[in-house]
């Protein structure tokens, strides 16, 4: 299944990372960084190591962990609950390497939340197999540049986008929307995102789920118009034309394809 919503739980508190897991996001982001108080990261650390010691069920919503520091890498890399690390502030390709090599059989999600880190988001994104995604962090993004309006990071948005088609990995989720009483707001925001390429988007409070999950699910038209191009590309492996004599190449048939995955996702 193709995961459009992604739900941050703080590190510290175990008994809400518990419940997140049927809260109905696809994938729970345990975060042991900005979310957790400095003198709890130990703690944080220790209760996500023991959550993750715990069997996994093939129907579990997969867990990844925003880590802190190496150490979290190196406590954590081993254990059957883990499904990913995301990495804050990422600015180098070595930086990944690192990780990797510390943690070999772990998928990574390299969080770009600078100026540099943008600049170099295509070394970051193609700079190991064991990188699945990246993404932006745009709080921290946001003051490092010293954006005021929302629009100043749209720049930065659409570099990470096509960072990650070059490297061939999945659309980048988007940021979270911080205000958790604005729906509205959060909607129309993922309009926007989805309009610039992302897919899917992290949340900070279970209510934001089905507005995220609405948002990003392709509407009826949509997917009429994917199974149309599909339907035409089964006798056809280049370019072809559709009835209304629009001409389709193969990257076109391959979001059409995307589309019908996400219109038969449950719920």
């Amino acid at each position: 299944m193709v995961p459009l919503t992604f739900l941050y739980v703080p590190g510290d508190r175990p008994e809400v990372v518990r419940k997140a897991r049927d809260a109905g996001a696809d994938v729970v982001i345990v975060d042991l960084e900005d979310a957790v108080a400095p003198d709890r990261k130990e703690y944080a650390r220790s209760a996500t190591a023991e959550l993750l010691s715990e069997p996994v069920a093939d129907t579990a919503v997969p867990i990844h962990v925003r880590v802190h520091t190496e150490a979290d890498v190196v406590a954590l890399a081993e254990l059957p609950g883990l499904a990913e690390f995301r990495l804050p502030k990422i600015t180098h390709a070595a930086s990944v390497h690192h990780i990797a090599a510390v943690a070999p059989r772990v998928a990574l999600c390299p969080l770009l939340e600078s100026a540099l880190g943008i600049e170099h988001a295509y070394t970051v994104a193609s700079a190991h197999p064991q990188v699945r995604s990246i993404a932006l962090g745009e709080a921290d993004l946001r003051a490092d540049l010293g954006v005021r309006d929302d629009a100043g990071l749209d720049w930065s948005r659409s570099r990470v986008v096509v960072a990650a088609r070059a490297a061939g990995l999945v659309p980048p989720a988007q940021s979270v929307f911080t205000d958790v009483r604005d729906l509205d707001g959060l909607r129309s925001s993922c309009v926007r995102g989805r309009a610039l390429g992302f897919l899917g988007r992290a949340a900070i409070h279970p209510r934001q789920l089905p507005v995220i999950e609405r948002a990003f699910r392709p509407t009826a038209r949509e997917v009429e118009a994917a199974a149309e191009i599909v339907e035409a590309a089964v006798t056809d492996e280049g370019a072809l034309a559709l009835p209304d004599g629009r001409f389709v190449d193969a990257a076109v048939v391959a979001s059409a394809r995307r589309t019908l995955a996400l219109a038969v996702r449950p719920g």
